[in-house]
């Protein structure tokens, strides 16, 4: 084999003649396609390993690198293309390294076909077996992947089965492939082996749960889809899922258009606010925001509820359930209103029939999962935390007051604090019989928000006792008094001012009842 390569013919153009490829893959997905492909136009294959048998077997000529190494595979595998014929083929350049490439006997490869030990599966199988997941660390794929990607004035890299096609497509039209596309397929592969690195750091640093948040943050995230646009049209946007998988990218769509960025927002909140009941559930949202949500014997019950505590804020929400979707409940909800989302753990034939007659309402189906920090993007960097786990059973209540509420309050109170954690601060919820009565969201004072809340409930709760949650403490005594004014008996609230045992004084006298949860749920 000769370290020339003949381009006369395409010099000037851009365009790379392949005449070597080395080929070593996990995934063999179309692989096989792709080398036929190449022999028949008399490229020159390598490969190594399981990629080598498996080419081999299909009767597609291939030579070992082990046999151009003249170094055989050592440390049963671990050691295969961590030579420097490999990545001095790799990262030799024209022409100032063609005179050593023919002294050390180093051929030129003009294409590398490469993707990576299945790290994350891996982890996913192995639930925690250190060592299984150790051995999936790929080191050569990498390292050639980085050695080609540098190199790509001469060198093209291929990393995924679906760029599979192009290169194919480029030889085909031009007899070789263009640097437009060799520097495309370069950034491709610097993301796979960051993502990749990400991966490995990621469950490194998560083998101990005690351990603070990361000096540096390295998170993976994949196009999960692109959107036409970002929450206005004149903003570009798309959606990234992170590397497990986890949250809404877990969720399959059944039906319907595509989502767009405002969806996926709001479906995010409704999704993951709805999951924290155990009774028959439903959490109606609109921009980012829950505008009614209500308990029930059924989905049906509960999703009726729910609108009913605000039809109007409902028009154009998304609509989550944490039960299976029957055809009873599809079609009140479709004979009920317009919403842009409806979510649900399972969605049943007959539900799916119903839904057909609304071809653009987006049905997704799945529970949630949740993994990875809670990240939010501020000018110049990152916000990042834990994510908030809302805990709500009468065990953590603390009773302040004379009076402790009873079973119908602490069960009302109890859905409120479930509620008022997804809504935005400062953020007041009151409800009745586990229905939202009304909603105060992101005000700028808490008696505003315990304004807004009472204004709303007075139009279909008027004269029912109500309970109120505070996702905060409250500073001073005025949204107390507010608050009873519109028929609250009893609250819910973190506690933690230094006017708490003034606030406790009020609610004796009114003979409000009040716990403290000594936990507190901002949102903003």
């Amino acid at each position: 084999m000769s370290a020339e390569i003949d381009s006369d013919s395409l010099e000037g153009t851009g365009v790379r003649p392949v005449q070597r490829a080395l080929i070593s893959v996990s995934d063999k997905s179309g692989v096989l396609k792709l080398a036929r492909f190449l022999s028949d136009r008399g490229v020159e294959i390598f490969s190594s390993g399981g990629s080598a048998r498996f080419i081999r077997e299909q009767g597609v000529a291939v030579a070992d690198v082990s046999k151009y190494t003249g170094y055989p595979e050592i440390m049963q595998g671990r050691i295969k293309t961590l030579h420097p014929k490999v990545h001095g083929g790799l990262l030799g350049r024209e022409p100032e390294d063609q005179q050593v490439m023919r002294e050390l006997g180093i051929d030129a490869i003009d294409l590398l076909v490469v993707n990576f030990y299945p790290f994350g599966a891996a982890v996913r199988k192995a639930s925690g077996e250190r060592r299984l997941c150790i051995e999936n660390i790929d080191i050569g794929g990498p390292a050639m992947v980085r050695s080609a990607a540098k190199n790509h004035d001469r060198v093209a890299v291929v990393v995924t089965p679906e760029d599979y096609p192009r290169i194919e497509s480029e030889i085909r039209t031009y007899g070789g492939i263009s640097f437009a596309l060799r520097e495309t397929l370069a950034a491709r592969a610097f993301c796979a082996t960051a993502a990749y690195d990400a991966e490995i750091v990621s469950w490194l640093q998560n083998q101990d749960a005690d351990t603070d948040l990361p000096e540096t943050l390295t998170i993976a995230m994949h196009k999960a889809l692109a959107l036409r646009y970002g929450e206005n049209p004149h903003q570009r946007a798309a959606f990234y899922r992170h590397e497990t998988g986890s949250g809404l990218p877990g969720l399959r769509q059944l039906q319907g258009k595509t989502l767009s960025f405002n969806n996926i927002s709001d479906a995010d909140t409704a999704h993951r606010c709805v999951h924290t009941f155990n009774r028959p559930a439903c959490v109606i949202v609109k921009h980012a925001v829950p505008c009614g949500a209500a308990c029930g014997h059924s989905a049906a019950e509960a999703y009726r509820r729910a609108f009913s505590a605000d039809p109007d804020s409902a028009f154009g929400g998304v609509v989550a359930l944490n039960q299976p979707l029957d055809a009873a409940t599809a079609a009140a909800i479709t004979e009920t209103q317009f919403a842009e989302v409806l979510i649900a753990p399972q969605v049943s034939d007959d539900a799916l029939t119903t839904l057909a007659g609304k071809p653009s309402l987006r049905v997704l189906q799945g529970r949630p999962t949740v993994a990875g920090p809670d990240c939010r993007s501020c000018a110049g960097g990152w916000l990042v935390q834990e994510h908030d786990e809302v805990k709500a059973d009468q065990a953590r209540l603390t009773v302040k007051t004379r009076r402790a509420p009873d079973d119908d309050e602490t069960a009302d109170l109890l859905f409120a604090w479930r509620i008022v954690s997804s809504v935005k601060s400062n953020a007041i919820v009151l409800a009745c019989g586990q229905c939202t009565a009304g909603i105060g969201s992101g005000q700028t004072s808490r008696v505003a928000a315990v304004r807004l809340a009472a204004e709303r409930a007075q139009a279909r709760f008027r004269g029912k006792r109500l309970v109120m949650a505070s996702e905060a403490f409250f500073p001073f005594p005025d949204s107390l008094e507010l608050a009873r004014k519109a028929g609250v008996s009893a609250v819910i609230q973190p506690g933690g001012s230094r006017n708490d045992e003034e606030i406790i004084e009020t609610a004796d006298r009114y003979d409000v009842a009040m716990v403290f949860t000594g936990m507190r749920h901002f949102r903003h």
